[in-house]
């Protein structure tokens, strides 16, 4: 299956790396953007009266939930307009191997969909600890290695984003998109 090629961009990085922040200033400057799917994921689930704790017992029915709304929305994209995607279908692939759960054949087929036009990864942050993200430090970095090396073995020569204020970190992406 040949890729499909988009005019996709790519802000990924490890937990607690200003991704979110990023997405939501380049939308705040009139792009289109998307949202991060883990988080509405619990934020779904949690509406249904679960706790993060029971919505992230199963890891393998986290994942596969936030796998079909990642391929969901990405599905629904216009392949020729820009769009800045908080995370992308390689960063499953990372969770996946950070979890150590098998690789479906629908995740498979999904890597092999879109060609997104550039990535961009974020130089970790200090983590910050919130209601949906339960990694420490040690997680944080192996994260941030599996998604370099999920992109890379996708054949992606990612951009990193160094740590600058927020700001500047949008006008770094924007200046090399």
């Amino acid at each position: 299956m040949n890729p499909i090629k988009t005019n996709w961009y790519v802000i990924t990085g490890g937990p607690s790396s200003g991704k979110t922040t990023t997405v939501n200033l380049l939308a705040g400057r009139g792009y289109k953007t998307t949202i991060e799917h883990a988080r509405h994921y619990i934020d779904t689930q949690k509406i249904t009266g679960k706790t993060v704790e029971e919505i992230r017992a199963n890891q393998l029915v986290f994942q596969r939930g936030v796998l079909d709304m990642q391929i969901a929305q990405e599905n629904e994209l216009t392949l020729d307009e820009a769009v800045f995607l908080d995370r992308a279908l390689p960063d499953a692939l990372a969770y996946y191997r950070f979890l150590n759960l098998p690789e479906d054949r629908d995740l498979l087929q999904a890597l092999q969909a879109h060609l997104y036009k550039k990535v961009f990864i974020l130089d970790p942050l200090p983590l910050v600890k919130d209601y949906a993200r339960t990694e420490n430090s040690n997680d944080q970095n192996v994260i941030h290695g599996l998604l370099i090396e999920a992109y890379e073995s996708l054949g992606y020569h990612a951009m990193h984003v160094p740590v600058l204020p927020p700001e500047e970190r949008v006008d770094f992406i924007l200046k090399n998109v």
